[in-house]
């Protein structure tokens, strides 16, 4: 059986916290959300066991492609910076920026 992707993930959470939230006792949550995504009724119960924690739903992430840039070392350094600084990846940085400037882009052409 393959792994789930992190958007699989996400939404088996999303799930799992839609069940908790309607007070099914937990064997039959176990048992609807391994019906419903084909999971064991050991990785629907570790979904349900994280859903507890959530306060709120998981965002359900883009799919992504790997890159390769070239950056002088000083742009490098100070994103690094950034991203350990705020938790961000330095994709989700890199995203951020990009979309900034194509929607700057979009006003001006």
């Amino acid at each position: 059986m393959a792994r789930s992707t992190k958007a699989e993930k996400a939404q088996h959470l999303n799930a799992a916290r839609v069940l908790l939230q309607r007070h099914l006792p937990l064997a039959d949550a176990v048992r609807q959300l391994s019906r419903e995504f084909d999971l064991s009724e050991r990785q629907a119960y570790r979904y349900l066991e994280k859903a507890s924690q959530l306060h709120r739903p998981v965002e359900i992430p883009e799919t992504t492609i790997p890159v390769t840039l070239k950056l002088p070392p000083r742009t490098v350094e100070l994103v690094r910076k950034h991203a350990k600084g705020s938790g961000l990846t330095i994709g989700a940085i890199v995203t951020a920026a990009l979309n900034a400037f194509l929607r700057t882009l979009k006003r001006h052409g």
